[in-house]
C-alpha cells in the first residue's frame, strides 16, 4: 500500500499581499513612484521577459514571510510580464529584482533607510537607488566584484549599467533619462503628450482627408474634361464625315454635268451632221 502524500510544512505557510498601510506618504512621493515604475514598464513593456512592479511584497525565501519587503519600484530581468500578488522568489526560478528603486518621504528614518540597504545587499539586489524629492537628492549602490554593495560617488550624469538610464538631478526635479534621450513623465504629463500626438494625428488625418478631396475634385475634373474632349473629338469627326460627303456630292454633280455637257456637244455634232441648226432646234 501507498502511503498518502504528507504536505509540507512550507505549504502552510502564508505570505500576505499588503500590510494594510498606504503605499505613499505625501502626494509628492506618489507621484514619483508612479513617474518612476510607469516610466520603467513603458522603457520595458516591449520586452516580454523584463517584469516591472511598484509595491509589490517581495518574499526572498520560501517558509519565511516575515522575511519580505515592498520597493517602490523593481525590475526583474529574466521573468515574464503578468499578474502577482506577491513576487515569490522561489516560484520565479530564484531570481531576484536586478534593479530597485526606493522613493523617500518625511517618515522614512535613517534606521529603516539602513536596514533596507542590508536587505537588498543580502538578497541579491544589483542596483539599488534612492531618491529623496523634497531635498532633489539621490543616493545609490552597485554590486561591487566582491559581491557586497558600493556607494556609487556620483549620480548626477550617472547611467544604471542594467537598465541604461541616466540620471539628472542639475534641475529643480530629478530628470531619468531613457537611451534613447527621452525622458520619464508623469502621469498628467503622458496625458498631455497622447492628448498632444492624438490632436496632431486629427490633423494629419483632417489634412489627409483634405487632399484626398481636392485630388477626387482633381480627377472628376480631369474626368469632365477628357469627356468634354471625347466629344469634340466626336463631333469634329461628324463634321469631318459630313464634309467628305458634301465633297463626294459635289464630285458627283460636277461629274454628272460633265456628262450631261459631252452628251450635249455630241447631240449638236450629229445634228450638224444631218444638216440640221442645233441653235434652231433650242440646243
Amino acid at each position: 500500500m501507498i502511503a498518502p502524500l504528507r504536505s509540507s510544512p512550507l505549504d502552510t505557510v502564508v505570505y500576505p499581499e499588503s500590510d494594510g498601510k498606504p503605499m505613499a506618504e505625501n502626494t509628492l512621493q506618489f507621484r514619483w513612484i508612479v513617474t518612476i515604475q510607469g516610466g520603467l514598464d513603458d522603457l520595458f513593456r516591449d520586452n516580454p521577459d523584463v517584469f516591472v512592479a511598484g509595491d509589490l511584497f517581495w518574499y526572498p525565501v520560501e517558509g519565511k514571510n516575515k522575511v519580505c519587503t515592498a520597493p517602490d519600484a523593481m525590475v526583474v530581468f529574466g521573468r515574464p510580464k503578468g499578474y502577482r500578488g506577491s513576487y515569490q522568489q522561489w516560484n520565479e526560478g530564484g531570481l531576484a529584482p536586478q534593479v530597485v528603486f526606493e522613493v523617500l518621504s518625511p517618515g522614512n528614518g535613517p534606521t529603516e533607510m539602513a536596514r533596507k540597504v542590508i536587505f537588498y545587499e543580502r538578497h541579491g539586489v544589483e542596483e539599488y537607488y534612492i531618491y529623496d524629492p523634497d531635498d532633489v537628492d539621490m543616493t545609490g549602490y552597485q554590486r561591487s566584484i566582491s559581491g557586497k554593495f558600493a556607494k556609487i560617488p556620483v549620480l548626477n550624469g550617472f547611467t544604471s549599467p542594467r537598465l541604461g538610464i541616466q540620471f539628472d538631478l542639475t534641475g529643480e526635479e530629478l530628470v531619468i533619462r531613457r537611451p534613447d534621450g527621452r525622458v520619464f513623465l508623469t502621469y498628467l504629463e503622458q496625458c498631455e503628450k497622447t492628448a498632444q500626438e492624438t490632436q496632431r494625428a486629427d490633423l494629419e488625418s483632417q489634412r489627409a482627408d483634405s487632399e484626398s478631396q481636392r485630388a477626387d475634385s482633381e480627377s472628376q475634373r480631369a474626368e469632365h474634361e477628357a469627356r468634354r474632349a471625347e466629344h469634340e473629338a466626336r463631333r469634329a469627326e461628324h463634321e469631318a464625315r459630313r464634309a467628305a460627303t458634301q465633297t463626294v456630292r459635289a464630285e458627283h454633280e460636277t461629274q454628272r454635268a460633265t456628262a450631261f455637257e459631252l452628251k450635249l456637244e455630241r447631240l449638236r455634232a450629229k445634228m450638224l451632221a444631218a444638216g440640221l441648226d442645233p441653235d434652231a432646234n433650242g440646243l
